[in-house]
């Protein structure tokens, strides 16, 4: 994804403010600024990892390697909306790959991306701790339970449909 000019050096300045707490010298502090850099922008620009190699006298491309090894870090702007499927064991035994397979169809969009019109983002979690309800899928944090494909395609409908009485000034 290619940033503006602007949101380009509003990133390098906040990564800049994050990492000026922290020691040069010190690589343990890597993965702490790199968290808290993504808790700010949402994400790991290229900037924002070539910032972070120069502060910490580290190759670009060890970063990127360090971003890329944990899947904690994202390297594309997560959606206004996130989908999270879970993976855990329950989950996973109860279809969870189906509902997955279901968000991906909806979305038009793989694990791990956002679509084009940054409105949702879809990522696989561990378990979220509610086993008794799998397989489940998080949307903003809301726990759905019991998730299928018809359920799935209820919330996308759900969700269109309020954006499409928000656009028309219509009570949700």
């Amino acid at each position: 994804m290619m940033l503006s000019a602007e949101e380009k050096k509003e990133a390098v300045e906040k990564t800049r403010e994050i990492l000026a707490r922290y020691d040069t010298t010190s690589r343990g502090s890597l993965i702490p600024a790199l968290q808290q850099i993504q808790g700010v922008l949402g994400y790991l620009p290229a900037e924002a990892m070539q910032e972070a190699a120069d502060h910490f006298s580290i190759p670009a491309v060890d970063i990127y390697g360090v971003v890329t090894f944990y899947n904690q870090f994202r390297l594309t702007p997560p959606g206004k909306h996130q989908v999270k499927v879970c993976m855990g064991t329950a989950c996973h035994m109860k279809g969870g790959n189906i509902i997955m397979e279901s968000w991906e169809r909806v979305l038009k969009i793989k694990v791990g991306e956002t679509t084009p019109d940054r409105e949702f983002s879809l990522e696989r979690v561990a378990c979220v701790g509610c086993c008794t309800m799998a397989p489940v899928a998080l949307v903003n944090e809301t726990v759905h339970g019991k998730m299928t494909p018809t359920k799935v395609d209820g919330l996308y409908f759900a969700h269109q449909l309020a954006n499409q009485q928000k656009k028309e000034g219509m009570p949700e």
